[in-house]
C-alpha cells in the first residue's frame, strides 16, 4: 500500500477510524475485531480513536480496549502499527459531547488511555477539540509535557483552525505531528487548514472524509461527479473520494471510519487508484 508520514514514522495512505466500532449503533465485538483485522490484512497501519469513543457512562476507552483487544489477536506482526488517540473531549454517558482541556485533565487522560492499549508511549496523541474555558496554549502546553516525559512519541491537534495550528507548533516547538479536521466533499471549509498542513509538512487527517456514517451510502447520489468517476474507473465512489483526498496534498492521510470488513477493505483499496489531474480538478470544482 501506498504510504505517508506523520512526524518520523511512515504509515498506509489510507487510515481506519475505529470511532463506529463503539458508539451509538456500535456492532457487536466480535464483528468489530473482524473489522480491524480486515484493515490490517489490507494493509492499513494507522487506527484512529479517542477515549470518548464510547457510548455510555462507565465505559470511557471502550475504543482503545477494543482496538487493543484486536491488535493482541491479530495473527501477524503489529509493530508497524501507530494507534492515534485523543483526549480533552468526554461523554457524560446521554450522548452529549462536552469539553475539558484542561491541562490536569488531558495528562491523566493520556496516561489512561497508554494504560488501556497496553503501552509504554502512546504513538500519537491529540488534543481532542479547544476547550472555549481553557487558553488553547494550556492545553496544548499539556502535550508538550507528555512529549518532554516520554508519556507520548507525538503530538496532534484536532478541530482546529490555521491560527491555532501555528499556535500549537509554538507552543510544542515545532513539534506539531498532525492535524486532525473534518473534510469530505460536502465539507471543505477545513482546505485552508488542509493547505496550511502541507507548508508546515504536518500530517492533515481528515475525519469523515465520506461525509460522515449517516450520509455516506448517499454519497454518490449527493455527488454525481464523484459517481462518474468512480463508474468509468470500475470502483466504489469512496475509493474515489478517498483517492481525491489523498491527491490534494502529500500530507494527507484519510482516516475513514468503518464497522464492517467489506467497507474498511474497500477504503484501503483508494491508495492505490491514481486519479489524473484532469479527474482532481474536475472533482475539486465539482
Amino acid at each position: 500500500m501506498q504510504t505517508r508520514t506523520i512526524g518520523q514514522r511512515s504509515v498506509s495512505a489510507i487510515g481506519l477510524g475505529a470511532m463506529p466500532m463503539s458508539i451509538e449503533g456500535r456492532p457487536d465485538r466480535d464483528r468489530a475485531v473482524a473489522t480491524i483485522h480486515a484493515a490490517l490484512d489490507a494493509g492499513v497501519t494507522l487506527i484512529d480513536t479517542a477515549d470518548a469513543y464510547h457510548r455510555d457512562a462507565g465505559e470511557v476507552g471502550h475504543n482503545e480496549e477494543l482496538i487493543a483487544e484486536a491488535l493482541r489477536s491479530y495473527g501477524g506482526g503489529t509493530s508497524d502499527v501507530l494507534v492515534a488517540t485523543k483526549g480533552g473531549h468526554v461523554r457524560p454517558g446521554d450522548g452529549s459531547w462536552v469539553t475539558d482541556g484542561r491541562p490536569e485533565h488531558l495528562k491523566e487522560a493520556a496516561k489512561a488511555s497508554a494504560r488501556r492499549l497496553g503501552v509504554e508511549a502512546i504513538g500519537l496523541y491529540q488534543f481532542h477539540r479547544p476547550d472555549p474555558d481553557v487558553p488553547f496554549a494550556d492545553s496544548v502546553g499539556a502535550l508538550a509535557e507528555l512529549l518532554d516525559e516520554g508519556v507520548i512519541t507525538m503530538a496532534g491537534i484536532s478541530n482546529t483552525d490555521v491560527g491555532q495550528i501555528d499556535a500549537a507548533n509554538e507552543v510544542l516547538g515545532g513539534r506539531l505531528a498532525s492535524v486532525q479536521n473534518q473534510f469530505s466533499p460536502a465539507f471543505r471549509s477545513s482546505r485552508d487548514e488542509l493547505d496550511h498542513c502541507a507548508e508546515l509538512g504536518v500530517a492533515f487527517l481528515p475525519f469523515s472524509p465520506l461525509g460522515g456514517i449517516a450520509n455516506a451510502s448517499e454519497l454518490g447520489a449527493r455527488h454525481a461527479a464523484f459517481a462518474e468517476v468512480a463508474d468509468a474507473r470500475g470502483v466504489s465512489p469512496y475509493q474515489v473520494v478517498l483517492a481525491w483526498e489523498l491527491a490534494l496534498a502529500p500530507v494527507v492521510v484519510p482516516i475513514p471510519g468503518s464497522s464492517r470488513p467489506a467497507s474498511t477493505t474497500d477504503s484501503a483499496g483508494a491508495a492505490e487508484l491514481q486519479l489524473s489531474a484532469d479527474e482532481v480538478a474536475r472533482l475539486s470544482e465539482a
